[in-house]
C-alpha cells in the first residue's frame, strides 16, 4: 500500500520547529498587547463573496489563488486567503463601530492560496496580522509600521528594509488611473499578456510585473505621488515625520503598490535581503473604503500581515530554542512505579519541567537520554532507594521519600 503524504504546498509543524512558531505568536501578543491590540479569531472559511467584493475580482488572489467549494447547500465558501477582509466582516457583524474608536485587533492563524510553492511560500501558511478601525489619523499609520518593525527586530529578522509609499485618496487614485491607463495603452504591444488583459481592471499592478517589456514601459510611467492633493501629501509627510522621530529607517518608494484593491493612502512593505528574490516578510496599508464596501458604515482602517514562515526563514542560522527539562524521573526496572509517576506529576504541579522515563531504558541508558534532552537532574527510584543525581555537579543524594526529594528541589529553586 502506498504511503500517504501531505498535499503539495502544505507541511507539518514538527516539534523541532514548534518553538519558533510559538515565539512569533508570543512576541506578537506581547508587543501588540502593550499597544492596546486585542486578539480576534475568525473562521478558516468564509463566504466567497467576502473576498471577491472586499479583496477585488481583478486581484491575483481572487482570480487565481483561492480555494473555493460548495458547502452542500448551494453556497460558495472559500478558505481564507488573507486576514483583513474576515476581520473587517467581524467588525461589521458584531457592531464594533459602536465601541470606543479606534478598535485595535490582532490575529494569528493559517491561510490558504493556490500558488506555486517555493522557499518560505506555501499553499497553507501562517500569518500574524493587526488591524485598527475608526481613525484616519496619520499617527495610527505610523503606529502600525513601528509595531511591525519592533516585532521583526525582536524576532531577529536579518537584513530588514522598509519601503514606504502612498496611494492617495480614492478620488486621487481614480484620476491617476486614467493617466496610467493612457500610458499603458500607448505602449500596449510591449506589455505582458497578463498586464495587457487587466489594463482597465487593475493598471497599478503593472508596477509589480517581472516581464522585461512591461518593466521598460513602467520605468518612465507617470507616478501616483505626482497626482496627490495637499491633504494626501500632508498625511504622508506626517507619517514620515513620526517614523523618523521613532528612529524607524525607511525608503520612500513611489512605485510601491499592494496586491489588494482595498488599499489607499499609506502603504508599506518590509523586505529581508536574506530571502533572495522573494524578499517580502510583511506589509500592509490603509483601507478607508473597505468597511463601507462590505456593507458597514463608512469607517477608516489600516492593517498589516506578516508571514510566519518568511520570518523564520529570514532569521538565518539562529538555532531553534529547545525545551528545558529540570527533572527526569526513572523507575528502575519498573519498581515503585506509583511513586515515580506521582513524583513526576507533583514536580510539574510545583512548576518544574519534569518527564517520566516511559520506555523501559536501563539506568545507564536513562542517564544518556537525560544528557541528550538537557535534563538538569535525574530521580532514580528503586525498590529500596530513592536518589537524585545532579547532572550539573555530578552529586548524587539519597532521600527517604519522593516528598523529601521534591522539597529539596523546591528549596533549591527558591534559594
Amino acid at each position: 500500500m502506498s504511503e500517504i503524504r501531505a498535499p503539495k504546498g502544505t507541511f507539518d509543524v514538527l516539534p523541532v520547529s514548534a518553538p519558533g512558531y510559538a515565539k512569533v505568536e508570543a512576541e506578537a501578543a506581547r508587543i501588540l498587547g502593550r499597544a492596546g491590540y486585542q486578539r480576534i479569531e475568525t473562521p478558516i472559511f468564509e463566504s466567497t463573496e467576502l473576498f471577491s467584493r472586499g479583496v477585488g475580482e481583478s486581484t491575483d488572489i481572487v482570480a487565481k489563488e483561492m480555494y473555493s467549494f460548495d458547502d452542500g447547500g448551494g453556497r460558495s465558501m472559500t478558505l481564507r486567503p488573507e486576514g483583513t477582509a474576515p476581520v473587517s466582516r467581524a467588525y461589521i457583524e458584531h457592531g464594533m463601530h459602536k465601541l470606543q474608536q479606534p478598535v485595535r485587533l490582532w490575529y494569528s492563524g493559517s491561510f490558504f492560496r493556490h500558488e506555486a510553492p517555493q522557499a518560505g511560500r506555501f499553499r497553507q501558511f501562517h500569518q500574524i496580522g493587526a488591524e485598527a478601525f475608526g481613525s484616519d489619523r496619520p499617527e495610527l499609520d505610523a503606529e502600525m509600521v513601528t509595531l511591525l518593525a519592533e516585532l521583526l527586530e525582536v524576532l531577529g529578522v536579518q537584513g530588514l528594509q522598509l519601503n514606504l509609499g502612498t496611494l492617495g485618496s480614492i478620488a486621487a487614485r481614480a484620476s491617476y488611473r486614467e493617466i496610467l491607463i493612457a500610458h499603458l495603452r500607448e505602449r500596449e504591444g510591449e506589455l505582458s499578456d497578463e498586464v495587457r488583459s487587466r489594463i482597465d481592471a487593475n493598471p497599478l499592478r503593472a508596477f509589480d510585473s517581472s516581464h522585461p517589456g512591461t518593466q521598460e514601459v513602467m520605468a518612465n510611467a507617470p507616478l501616483l505621488i505626482d497626482s496627490l492633493d495637499a491633504d494626501d501629501l500632508d498625511h504622508f509627510d506626517t507619517v514620515k515625520e513620526l517614523l523618523t522621530a521613532a528612529g524607524v529607517n525607511f525608503t520612500v518608494d513611489p512605485k510601491l503598490v499592494r496586491g489588494l484593491d482595498y488599499y489607499g493612502r499609506t502603504v508599506f512593505e518590509f523586505n529581508s535581503d536574506s530571502l533572495g528574490a522573494q524578499s517580502g516578510v510583511g506589509g500592509g496599508g490603509r483601507y478607508d473604503g473597505l468597511i463601507g464596501l462590505l456593507g458597514g458604515p463608512e469607517t477608516p482602517g489600516i492593517g498589516w500581515a506578516a508571514g510566519v514562515e518568511r520570518i523564520l526563514l529570514a532569521q538565518g542560522d539562529a538555532a531553534p530554542s529547545s525545551s528545558e527539562c529540570d527533572l527526569l524521573v526513572v523507575s528502575i526496572e519498573g519498581q515503585r512505579l506509583d511513586q515515580a509517576f506521582g513524583l513526576a506529576h507533583h514536580a510539574r504541579q510545583a512548576g518544574l519541567e519534569a518527564r517520566l522515563e516511559a520506555s523501559g531504558r536501563s539506568v545507564k541508558a536513562s542517564l544518556k537520554h537525560a544528557d541528550r534532552i538537557g535534563a538538569k537532574a535525574v530521580a532514580l527510584i528503586a525498590s529500596d532507594s530513592i536518589e537524585l543525581k545532579d547532572l550539573q555537579s555530578g552529586e548524587q543524594t539519597a532521600f527517604e521519600s519522593t516528598g523529601a526529594l521534591l522539597d529539596s528541589i523546591a528549596g533549591k529553586m527558591q534559594s
